[in-house]
């Protein structure tokens, strides 16, 4: 997952390969809730790991249920009737679908609870559902504005006779998770008769009810509706774990793949995309974007768990549409609007008001910013694409920590103006789909000379690596330390007994270029093989030495260093990268300092490993090394005509690398956002 500030996309053009997606949120909740409340033991399999479920994971602990973690599988033992762990205070950070259900069970439950969240969760609405739960005489409180969390929920004594005579009465036209949270709770206060439910005014999301109603049968509960406005739980309802349960993937979360193959062309010989994990057959309700999607120009089919889908009609054609059945997913559509020929309007969207943001006015924001004309109402949308190429704009998308607006505003990367799009806060997509640009960026094509490359070359103890790599982590960008290019070469050769000399210069040439090398946390990999130390011996020097001097293997790890140019971008560094490898990078630094810097950074280095050495000596080696590199006929140690050049001998790295990004910003784009 990218933790950066900011993540830039470059254009993307193109699509293939194979995308499996997470687990449902949606279902992932809901099973656990229904694990904790059921007798025995529940077995979950491809449960979603995101910042959603491990806030209800944390709470399910706090009250006394057994969870037991073991990769993608939880196995929880559930209360099966006994009373939850009190007092407690729990944390729910902005999981609507951990907040809302276990509000209304644990006000059945019986005890002393407080239940809070981040700021934002603070702001949306709960009153409705607690409005519900008093009518039953359950005790809860707000403990900050009313209508809204954190609460309090106080039955210390145990729960009082419950009003079970007639209906209880929930508004349906604010939240589905409102009439959920019920659905998930009642059971629990069924035992002696019928529990019944009347919805008061529209049910919006019904599609979210009927997932409730299906996980229900499966703990043992089965619930009888009559038109969706009147649920009835039979009497004798009792929870039972079915021992095993099975997560289907996120349909929404599948939009934004599905979204992609529509508007991006084929790429490799191949023709679109291949989802994993969701089929047409799923019980999602957001399964139903394959038919919005469709009637814009995509081409889907479908087999057991998985769909392919493909660019057809292009331009996208505009829809008008009712998205009341798909409410999440309905986002991607205003964003997949933006390639349409004509104006899409998107109605019945009035929850997205009082979701992780207010949805309908963050998109019509950020939607401008991209050069679209929006239009917004209480509960609609109507979005008309830029009238060309040259009316879209380079944007910086804010996110309103909400990861449904990262994800489906990454779509704008396949802009046919070819401009770099902005993602802020990318870590955001935690909520639900932690991997997800990773995921984008395994099937996603971009041209190379759009993939961006920033160079930091310099001389022998310059701190240009540990500059580099702290750019590389700051950008969410790739790292490529061409230095340790040659070492790994020679220590691979050696491995596997080739003698570094002309004679084996074209098998060695031949290992080059296949090299399975990278860098992360700050250690260099060959394979699976850590080999940090192992390159940086003298004898591991002077085997580079001489590797570096043989014409074939140099010019095969130029191919392989161009081979580190991949999504979302590169830092590389060393001698040549911007004069030799890559000429042509938006930003070359030159990282300098003095001798006498140079020299006492090194022997600060030498001296901490134990490396017994002096000043004078490195020195007069750190000029010698100069002079060669400087004077080599091949790539010599000389700035870029077109470089920076940047005196490190009184900054310290913070430093350096700030004016190294500063740089950076320069060189793009977007416009600065200007926020109250």
């Amino acid at each position: 997952m990218y933790r950066t500030a900011f993540l830039d996309l470059p254009p993307l053009h193109a699509v293939a390969g194979e995308v499996q997606l997470p687990g449902s949120k949606s279902i992932s909740n809901r099973v656990l809730l229904l694990a904790a409340l059921s007798a025995g033991r529940t077995t979950v399999h491809d449960l979603l790991a995101s910042d959603d479920t491990r806030v209800m994971l944390d709470a399910l602990r706090q009250l006394g249920c057994t969870v037991e973690e073991d990769g993608a599988q939880v196995h929880i033992t559930g209360l099966g009737g006994r009373a939850p762990h009190s007092p407690a205070q729990l944390f729910l950070g902005n999981a609507g679908t951990a907040m809302r259900p276990l509000t209304a069970a644990l006000a059945l439950l019986g005890g002393a609870f407080e239940l809070s969240g981040i700021a934002r969760m603070h702001e949306r609405p709960i009153g409705d559902l607690v409005d519900a739960l008093r009518q039953l005489g359950c005790q809860i409180d707000y403990l900050g504005n009313e209508g809204y969390p954190p609460l309090r929920i106080a039955h210390t004594g145990g729960v009082p006779p419950l009003k079970l005579d007639a209906p209880i009465r929930v508004r349906g036209d604010v939240s589905s998770q409102f009439l959920t949270a019920l659905l998930m709770a009642l059971p629990l206060a069924s035992a002696q008769q019928d529990v019944v439910i009347e919805v008061v005014g529209e049910l919006i999301s019904k599609p979210y009810i009927h997932i409730t109603l299906r996980l229900l049968e499966r703990f043992g509960i089965a619930v009888v509706h009559d038109q969706w406005q009147r649920f009835t739980i039979p009497a004798g309802s009792r929870y039972q774990s079915p021992g095993d349960i099975h997560v289907e993937a996120d349909a929404s979360s599948a939009s934004y793949f599905i979204a992609a193959g529509a508007i991006a062309a084929g790429a490799s010989g191949q023709n679109g995309i291949k989802i994993l994990g969701v089929g047409l057959d799923s019980i999602q309700g957001d399964i139903r974007f394959v038919e919005a999607a469709q009637a814009m120009g995509a081409q889907v089919t479908s087999g057991p768990n998985w769909l392919e889908v493909s660019r057809g009609a292009w331009p996208l054609r505009a829809i008008e549409l009712d998205c009341n059945h798909i409410p999440d997913a309905a986002m991607t559509l205003a964003v997949m609007a933006l390639y349409a020929q004509g104006t899409t309007v998107l109605r019945n969207i009035a929850s997205w008001r009082v979701k992780e943001t207010d949805r309908i006015a963050a998109m019509a924001t950020e939607l401008r910013k991209l050069g679209a004309s929006v239009e917004e109402g209480p509960d609609f949308i109507r979005v008309t694409p830029p009238a060309s190429p040259a009316h879209w704009k380079a944007a910086s998308i804010h996110t309103y920590d909400d990861h449904r607006v990262a994800m489906c505003f990454s779509l704008a990367s396949f802009n046919p103006a070819g401009l770099p799009v902005r993602i802020e806060d990318p870590q955001c997509v935690a909520k639900t789909f932690p991997d997800y640009f990773e995921a984008l960026f395994s099937v996603a094509q971009a041209a190379q000379q759009h993939i961006p490359v920033l160079c930091i070359d310099g001389p022998t103890a310059s701190g240009k690596g540990t500059v580099a790599a702290a750019v590389a982590q700051r950008l969410g960008y790739g790292f490529l330390d061409s230095g340790a290019m040659y070492r790994i070469t020679a220590l691979a050769a050696t491995r596997a007994g080739l003698a570094i000399d002309a004679a084996h210069e074209t098998a060695i040439a031949d290992l080059a270029r296949q090299l399975p090398v990278h860098f992360a946390d700050g250690k260099v990999w060959l394979g699976h093989d850590d080999v940090t130390e192992a390159i940086r011996t003298e004898e591991a020097g002077m085997n580079a030495s001489r590797v570096s001097a043989l014409p074939a293997v140099r010019e095969a790890l130029v191919h392989l260093q161009h081979s580190f140019r991949r999504l979302p971008g590169l830092v590389a560094d060393g001698r040549d990268m911007g004069t030799v490898i890559f000429p042509g990078a938006p930003l070359k630094v030159f990282l300098t300092a003095s001798v006498e810097c140079r020299a006492q950074r090194r022997h600060k280095q030498l001296i901490s490993k134990g490396i017994d050495t002096t000043i004078d000596s490195l020195r007069a080696d750190l000029e010698a090394r100069d002079a060669r590199d400087m004077s080599r006929s091949v790539a010599p140690l000389k700035p870029a005509q077109d470089a920076l050049v940047l005196d490190s001998s009184h900054l310290t790295v913070e430093q350096a690398v700030d004016q190294v990004l500063v740089w950076w910003q320069e060189r793009q784009p977007f416009v600065p956002r200007t926020q109250g």
